[in-house]
């Protein structure tokens, strides 16, 4: 296991960020808040595909009272994400909310903040500190980089919270720059006890954000820092889950589940292993149960990577070889090849 930064422990709902608990993945709706029906079907899909909290936009009254609708059916942590406007924060919580995310500054009156702080020291519930690269006024220290203009913004909010009474407290340094993002959470890590929430922020489109998040948050799971991650992408927020858990996943910070081996494919490919993988991985979307399929288009590379499946198909000339808890079991024409390795994974979880 990789040694893990020891931070305090924060309760949201019945989920834990920090001390021993495991890192959570987050994400965030991309409804209306107000439409209570579509915000409350995306909030359980996100469920069911791992979300372990989701924040949600409060852009005025109506969504903050739209909350506690959504509160009602929903199964996981809500967190309210509050600008500007301290009167919101006070409307979620009342409404339900399960945390709040404010950015530093936003709410620059030490009254209000006050009275934020209190209302959610009496509903016991915790405030995140967001810190984005993009929101940093561009007169607050000039003179130094990024990551230490975040990290000292983010350090002022936090005393100014201690101050008022609130140890419940998460901070996340987010920047579209991934080596600024790796920075800045680094240099915070030693310098405050809460939970870092980790994520590269407008990272871009799913391939480009999905590559840039899983660098910039696994190169920090890799030093031991970071208690929850959301990797921001634009689009469909459960690709958000899908490759968060992926990157839990392949560093050992997560339970095992369903994991597809696919090779590139060449000239010696004889089955269409891209789509053969696609609809594979859609049809264990939802699965929880560890098991390890191998698609592999030929003979040099497949048997092998086979043997360490649980399931494995291989491309022969006319014919494809199915695989057993790592053993050869039978062959099949290539046109059933699809079939055969979804029979087997079902044999296998049926088990």
């Amino acid at each position: 296991m990789i040694p893990r930064r020891r931070a305090t422990a924060v309760r949201l709902r019945d989920v834990v960020v920090g001390g021993d608990a495991p890192i959570a993945v987050q994400s965030m709706t991309k409804t209306d808040t107000r439409d209570v029906g579509a915000t409350c079907d995306q909030v359980q899909a996100l469920a069911n595909a791992g979300c372990q909290i989701v924040r949600l936009a409060v852009p005025d009254i109506e969504a903050a009272e739209a909350l506690a609708a959504i509160r009602r059916r929903a199964t996981i942590p809500l967190v309210a994400d509050i600008h500007f406007d301290h009167r919101l924060a006070i409307a979620s919580i009342d409404a339900g909310a399960d945390g709040l995310r404010l950015n530093p500054g936003n709410i620059s009156r030490i009254d209000h903040l006050r009275s934020v702080v209190s209302r959610a020291l009496e509903r016991d519930i915790p405030i995140r500190i967001g810190v984005n690269g993009g929101s940093v006024p561009h007169d607050y220290r000039p003179d130094e980089a990024l990551p230490e203009r975040m990290v000292a913004l983010a350090l002022e909010q936090v005393r100014v919270l201690e101050d008022l009474g609130m140890s419940a407290i998460v901070v996340s340094l987010k920047a579209s720059d991934v080596r600024a993002t790796i920075e800045a959470n680094r240099l915070i890590a030693d310098r405050m006890p809460y939970p870092l929430h980790l994520g590269v922020t407008e990272a871009g489109p799913p391939l480009t954000g999905a590559i840039r998040n899983a660098l910039g948050i696994g190169i920090l799971l890799n030093m031991g820092i970071g208690d929850t991650i959301r990797v921001s992408l634009s689009g469909d927020p459960l690709l958000e889950v899908a490759a968060g858990t992926e990157v839990l996943q392949s560093l050992g910070l997560a339970p095992a589940g369903p994991s597809v081996i696919s090779c590139p494919t060449c000239g010696r490919t004889t089955l269409d292993v891209a789509g053969i993988a696609a609809k594979v991985s859609e049809h264990l979307q939802g699965t929880r149960m560890p098991v390890r399929v191998a698609i592999m288009g030929c003979v040099v590379n497949g048997p092998g990577e086979c043997r360490e499946a649980d399931v494995g198909i291989a491309g022969a000339e006319e014919k494809v070889l199915v695989y057993r808890g790592g053993e050869f079991s039978h062959s099949v024409p290539i046109e059933d090849a699809y079939e055969a390795v979804v029979g087997e994974i079902e044999t296998f979880l049926a088990r």
